[in-house]
């Protein structure tokens, strides 16, 4: 398998950020990073620009850390919370999703990629969950919100009896 020595111009997901050299397939090169401007040969002329490179790389991170931090702060201090329909015994109309977190948290003001929400299943039950929100690599947050039933909660058939055979039993017993 043919490979080749490339220099990335633009981060790549996956491969490296600007000013790496990095060795890839010959057709992945020649027909992915080449065309789209992506990456250059590695050639003594180039290898000059990798400097430059590496100080915008360097600029860019901290920036982008920089931001994160902040973001991670405010999103500590918001508090989410979902009213939904509950049927018998509080049971929920179906779940509360990442896509809904991420409405709520656009509806609030915040800018942030869905797929930073890490909710590894939908919730269902009502109360209070954490979901955490990767914001960048070494900043992470956990986020807190609310399920609340937006109507009264019925108990279900099964509850009530159980509530009358128990309320039998105190009258019997007194």
């Amino acid at each position: 398998m043919a490979h080749s020595e490339v220099l990335l111009v633009k981060p790549v997901e996956g491969l490296g950020g600007e000013g790496d050299q990095v060795k890839v397939r010959a057709g992945y090169a020649r027909n992915y990073l080449l065309p789209r401007n992506v990456a250059v040969p590695v050639t003594t002329a180039n290898r000059k620009q990798v400097e430059a490179l590496k100080k915008r790389r360097a600029e860019r991170e901290s920036t982008e850390l920089n931001g994160a931090q902040d973001l991670a702060k405010k999103l500590e201090k918001t508090g989410l919370a979902f009213a939904v329909t509950t049927g018998e015994g509080g049971k929920m109309f179906g779940s509360v999703t990442a896509a809904d977190l991420h409405d709520k948290l656009v509806a609030a003001g915040f800018t942030i990629d869905r797929k930073r929400i890490h909710l590894h299943t939908p919730v269902k039950t009502l109360g209070k969950h954490t979901v955490k929100v990767k914001l960048h690599p070494d900043v992470s947050v956990d986020l807190s919100f609310d399920v609340v039933s937006e109507n009264p909660i019925e108990p279900s058939a099964e509850e009530k009896a159980a509530a009358e055979k128990t309320s039998r039993k105190v009258e019997v017993r007194r």
